[in-house]
C-alpha cells in the first residue's frame, strides 16, 4: 500500500490499527477483565506502515518532552521503543522486565545503562487500568530514574490514563483512543 503524502502519521496509525489490530469477540484483558473486543496493536505496528507511522509519532513526542530514554514493560513497550529509534529520536531504548534476571548481570532494566540525568519516557501499547505501566514506573523509580512523560498507543478509556498520570506525576498522552479505533463499539 502506498502512503498518501497528505495523510498524517496519526491518521495512518489509526487506519492500521482498525485494519489489523482490532479483534472483535470475547477476550480476557491483561487486567483480568473480560471484554467484547481487543486492540492487539502489535498486529499493526509490526507491519511496515504501522511501524513507520508509530516511529514518527513517538520520536516527535520524545523530542517535545526532552526524553533521553524511551521504554517500558517488556513486550508491550519493546516495538514502541524501537520505533522511536527508527523514527530518528536521539534516545536510548530500554525494556523493563517483570522481575530481575536471575543470571548474567541480574538486571531488571535492559538496554544501554540509564543514568541519573536521563529523562525517561515510558511507553505502553494499550492502556486499560494502567497496572503494567505503573509497575514499569515503580521499577524505574527503584533505580532512581526520572520519568518525563508516559505515551500509549491506544487508551481504552477505562481509567488507566488517570491512574498512570497520578502515579507518574508526569503527563500522559495517548496517540489514539478506543473511540478512534472502534467508534461503533457496543459499550460506548
Amino acid at each position: 500500500m502506498d502512503l498518501d503524502v497528505h495523510t498524517t502519521a496519526r491518521e495512518r496509525l489509526v487506519s492500521e490499527l482498525r485494519e489489523h489490530a482490532l479483534v472483535i469477540g470475547e477476550v480476557v484483558l491483561t487486567s483480568g477483565a473480560i471484554a467484547g473486543y481487543l486492540v492487539d496493536v502489535k498486529r499493526a505496528i509490526l507491519l511496515r506502515d504501522g511501524f513507520l507511522a508509530l516511529g514518527e509519532l513517538v520520536a516527535a513526542q520524545a523530542s517535545e518532552w526532552g526524553a533521553t530514554a524511551v521504554g517500558g514493560m517488556t513486550m508491550g513497550a519493546d516495538p514502541i521503543a524501537c520505533a522511536a529509534l527508527a523514527g530518528g529520536a536521539d534516545v536510548k531504548a530500554f525494556f523493563v522486565r517483570k522481575e530481575a534476571k536471575q543470571h548474567g548481570l541480574s538486571r531488571r532494566i535492559e538496554g544501554p545503562l540509564l543514568h541519573s540525568g536521563d529523562r525517561c519516557m515510558l511507553v505502553e501499547d494499550v492502556v486499560t487500568t494502567g497496572g503494567s505501566t505503573i509497575r514499569a514506573l515503580e521499577a524505574l523509580r527503584a533505580e532512581g530514574r526520572q520519568v518525563c512523560g508516559v505515551l500509549a498507543i491506544c487508551d481504552r478509556l477505562a481509567g488507566g490514563a488517570d491512574a498512570i498520570e497520578a502515579a507518574a506525576g508526569a503527563p500522559f498522552v495517548a496517540l489514539t483512543t478506543i473511540d478512534d479505533v472502534y467508534p461503533e463499539r457496543p459499550d460506548r
